[in-house]
Order: structure tokens, then C-alpha cells, then sequence
């Protein structure tokens, strides 16, 4: 395209054919010079009460209904009316197609930019990053909730809104244990789980039935008892997706709940990539984002005025509050996102010395968008930033490493500067707080004791010495018991193995498992 052309709009008003125009100008721009591949897009205008509907059901439409979306709705609406949070400009679904809600107040160049941010540059982080090809189905997740949706609502209307209730309580309280964290030998495939789901059934049932024939119906050992590496063997444990170890192997559930746990789990695993992808997904986006605006504006598409809008919106989005700022917790996703990405660009088109040192495979290489492009398909959070946080960067937000161990008696210490030593240190452990291995607590289901009281036995293996909190701890395995219908047993353990912490929880006698 020329260096001018027809505006885009004027003012803040606008309507679908504006909307249309802006999709079409944005997209020449995301696959002519950015070289973007993206699902087709479907853009739909909603309101700010819609907004916080969105919110509340996990930004997902035809979403299952629960009491908990309702009060997250509730409170969410409470503040935006008092003036406490503000509203997300959109909410962008990993579906095929990519659909982007769009707030119907939003203005013009703010609707510019959300096309640009969402339909463009989170659509083909979705359709083309390793992490959601390998864990997750675009195409077949608006059907998969559709039929979600309807099966608990038959659900309730046969058992009982609080009971099918309960269920789902529950399931939630385990959705962060309920993922497959490694490569299986097939791929999720929604449209076949819908259709599966009831043959299923049956199947399952046989199995699990003559796995529970074993047990003793006394307390006196059977002769024929398993061996407990046949027991395991059979029970596939060790096994840390509790729900589908639960799903499989609770010996009260009835088919429907298992169906629950099911549903729960398949939504658990679709958002499992976004939280090992933060930092990219917004880090592409808003490049993206800034790209496509910035050329629209030098084609005079978008007046002086809409650019200055955006550019005011733009930098709230990438404001990083300093350490000793109160509105400080952590780093911004998107601010440290989008530095990288410019960054890499930088790397790419205008090296210094220091930079073909530490990065001697794309220094200098010219072509930015391609090698953007192959990062934001082939990293997830921890190896990207592993990978590509420069020295230069590391200066200019300033950071270290504070090395901070109570069993040593010297107290905080800086223990990372701004030397070679220094930056490989700050840029390891920076990467360490996004790798889910460190962050999210490692349990498994360990054993059963099928020759006696069904005891289900849960192991924390902890990573240095970071315990569960006990209070929550409990909650959870309060509802872990209550979809086993016995007791379960969580022992906290170090490196060594030494025991640090023993749980035990019965189930309540109003159980959700009938």
C-alpha cells in the first residue's frame, strides 16, 4: 500500500462498516508485511454488562452455568460501578473461528486497535505457538461447550441443581491438577469426546467394575490380594491429573458425574498453554498491535489525533511500576512482552558487539518479522525469556537477583549484578518464576490401599523447602474425599524424601459421591 490513503473514520463514532474497513485495513498490513497466518475472524460488539459476563465465566462464551460465575459477576459489577477497576477493551477466545468482543463504548481508533491486538496479533499466536497446537482444539471448542452446556443442564434437571452442583464445586477446587502437563500419544479432539460421551460410559464402567471386584469385602487381607506394583500398574500410578486418575477410578461416582469431572477437565487442559504463554501472547499482540497502528498512521489512515489516542492507551498497557511503587506486583506481562519483542527487532536489524555475542544466530540477520515469527511458534514464557532476555534489557529495567534464605544467617543479599555472570543468573531465575515445573506444586496420586480401607494417597514432592498452605490445603482435599467417597492421605516430602507435613481428610457425610 501507498504512503496515503482514505481515513479509516473520523472522530470517535463509528459503525459495522467502519468496523469492516478496519478489519480489512489491518489485515493487508498483518499478512503483507508482518506475514501473519490467523484463523478467520469473527468480531462481535458487546456491552460493558456483557463485558463482565465475559469475565466472570473465564471469558468464554456458551459457558456451563455455575453459582461461582455469578458472584464473580456480582462483585466485578459492584466495582466497576463504583469507579475501582476499569473494563478490558476485549476478550479474544483461542477458537477457529477467532472470535473478538469488542465493548460497544469503546471509540474508534479504540476498535482500530483491539482488531489489531486480538483478531491479528493474539489469532495467530493461537493458531500457530507449539504449546496450544499440541494442547489444544480451536476447532472443535464452541461445539465441545455447546454440548457441555447442555449436559449439565440435563444433569441438573435429573439429579438436582445442588447436587450436579457439588459435583462441578469440587472438580473446580482440582481443575489446576487436572491437566496432562506432557505430551500423550494423541492430540486433544473435541468433536470426538462429544461424541463419545455416552458409548464411553459403558465401557468404562466394565473396567472400573472389575478393578473394584478385587477388594475385600472384610478387613482381613485377601490371599489373592495385588501386589503393589500390580495395583499401581493397574491404577496407572503414579498419576498427577487427579481429575482423570478421579474420572477413571473413584469407586462411587456415577457415570454422569464422571462426565462432570470429564467436561471440567477438557476446559482445564484448553487453558493450560495461556498460562505458560503470558508474557508471548501479550508480548506479540502488542507488537503487533503498535506495528499495525503506527502504519496505518504513516499512510494517513488514522489522523494525528486517533494516533495520539492510541499511543495514550498504548502506554498505559506497557506501564511497568517501579519495585517501590504501591501499585507494584511483579512485571507487567505486557510491558515486559512488548520489550522483548522490540528488543529482538532491535537485535535483529541494528546489533551492537555485545549482541552478536549473546546472540550470534540472529544479530544482524535483517529479516525481523521472520525470526519473530519462529520465536512466537516455538517458545513458551520460561525458554523465551531464557533465551532472549538481552543484557541490554536486563540495564534498562534495572533488575537483579536478591538471594534470600532463611537458613542462612547472613540475610539478603544481592547475589546477581550487572556483569556476564550477572545476566545469565538474573535471566535464569527471571525464567524460573514462569516454568510451571517450579511455580505449580507437584502432587500425585501415589496409591490406594485396596486391602483395606480404600485410602486414597496422595505425595507433595516440594522444591526448596516451599510448603502447601494448610488452610487451603484441607479445602481442597476436603473435595478430593468427597468425589472418592473414603479417605485421602497428602504427605508433603523433601528432596530426601524426609516427611515434612501429613494431611488426612475424611469425606462429609453428605458426599457428593452417591
Amino acid at each position: 500500500m501507498g504512503s496515503s490513503g482514505e481515513r479509516l473514520f473520523e472522530g470517535a463514532d463509528w459503525d459495522f462498516q467502519t468496523l469492516q474497513r478496519v478489519h480489512d485495513a489491518c489485515e493487508q498490513i498483518a499478512r503483507t508485511e508482518l506475514g501473519l497466518d490467523v484463523y478467520p475472524n469473527q468480531i462481535e460488539v458487546i456491552t460493558a454488562e456483557q463485558m463482565l459476563d465475559a469475565y466472570s465465566s473465564v471469558g468464554m462464551p456458551l459457558f456451563y452455568k455455575h453459582w461461582s460465575f455469578g458472584k464473580q459477576f456480582a462483585f466485578q459489577e459492584a466495582s466497576y460501578r463504583k469507579g475501582l477497576m476499569g473494563l478490558a477493551y476485549e476478550i479474544v477466545i483461542n477458537s477457529s473461528p477467532c472470535i473478538s468482543y469488542l465493548m460497544e463504548e469503546n471509540t474508534a481508533t479504540m476498535q482500530t486497535l483491539v482488531i489489531a491486538h486480538a483478531a491479528f496479533g493474539h489469532n495467530h499466536f493461537f493458531k500457530n505457538n507449539y504449546l496450544f497446537k499440541q494442547w489444544t482444539d480451536a476447532d472443535g471448542i464452541l461445539d465441545y461447550l455447546e454440548f457441555a452446556k447442555g449436559y449439565i443442564a440435563v444433569c441438573e434437571d435429573r439429579h438436582g441443581r445442588e447436587t450436579v452442583e457439588r459435583t462441578i464445586d469440587a472438580a473446580h477446587a482440582l481443575m489446576s491438577h487436572g491437566v496432562d502437563r506432557y505430551p500423550g500419544k494423541k492430540t486433544l479432539d473435541l468433536r470426538a469426546e462429544e461424541k463419545r460421551a455416552g458409548e464411553r460410559r459403558q465401557h468404562e464402567e466394565s473396567v472400573f467394575n472389575d478393578l473394584w471386584r478385587t477388594v475385600p469385602n472384610t478387613k482381613a487381607k485377601s490371599k489373592a490380594a495385588l501386589t503393589a506394583e500390580r495395583r499401581r500398574a493397574l491404577l496407572g500410578l503414579p498419576q498427577e491429573n487427579i481429575l482423570y486418575f478421579l474420572e477413571k477410578t473413584a469407586p462411587r461416582l456415577a457415570p454422569w458425574q464422571r462426565e462432570l469431572i470429564r467436561i471440567v477437565r477438557h476446559i482445564a487442559q484448553y487453558f493450560y498453554p495461556q498460562g505458560q504463554t503470558k508474557v508471548m501472547n501479550e508480548g506479540t499482540a502488542t507488537y503487533v498491535h503498535y506495528r499495525i497502528m503506527s502504519r496505518l498512521h504513516q499512510q494517513g489512515r488514522l489522523t494525528d489525533g486517533n494516533f495520539l489516542e492510541f499511543l495514550q492507551s498504548h502506554t498505559n498497557v506497557v506501564f511497568q511500576p517501579e519495585f517501590d511503587d504501591r501499585r507494584y506486583s511483579g512485571f507487567n506481562p505486557y510491558a515486559l512482552g512488548f520489550a522483548m519483542m522490540q528488543d529482538i527487532e532491535r537485535i535483529v536489524k541494528t546489533p551492537e558487539d555485545e549482541d552478536r555475542e549473546w546472540f550470534p544466530d540472529i544479530a544482524g540477520k535483517g529479516d525481523v518479522e521472520g525470526v519473530l515469527r519462529e520465536i512466537w511458534s516455538n517458545y513458551r514464557d520460561e525458554s523465551f525469556i531464557n533465551q532472549f532476555l538481552s543484557p541490554a534489557l536486563i540495564r534498562r529495567f534495572r533488575m537483579f537477583h536478591l538471594h534470600d534464605d532463611p537458613a542462612e544467617s547472613q540475610g539478603i543479599k544481592v547475589d546477581a549484578i550487572h556483569d556476564e555472570r550477572g545476566y545469565r543468573r538474573v535471566r535464569r531465575e527471571l525464567a524460573r518464576q514462569y516454568d510451571v515445573g517450579f511455580v505449580d506444586a507437584n502432587i500425585e496420586v501415589v496409591d490406594v490401599d485396596l486391602d483395606g480401607d480404600r485410602r486414597l494417597m496422595l505425595r507433595h514432592s516440594t522444591v526448596k523447602g516451599a510448603q502447601l498452605n494448610e488452610t487451603d490445603t484441607r479445602r481442597v482435599l476436603q473435595h478430593l474425599a468427597d468425589l472418592w467417597s473414603y479417605d485421602v492421605a497428602l504427605t508433603e516430602v523433601d528432596g530426601t524424601d524426609k516427611v515434612l507435613k501429613e494431611y488426612v481428610v475424611s469425606p462429609r457425610a453428605a458426599a457428593v459421591a452417591a
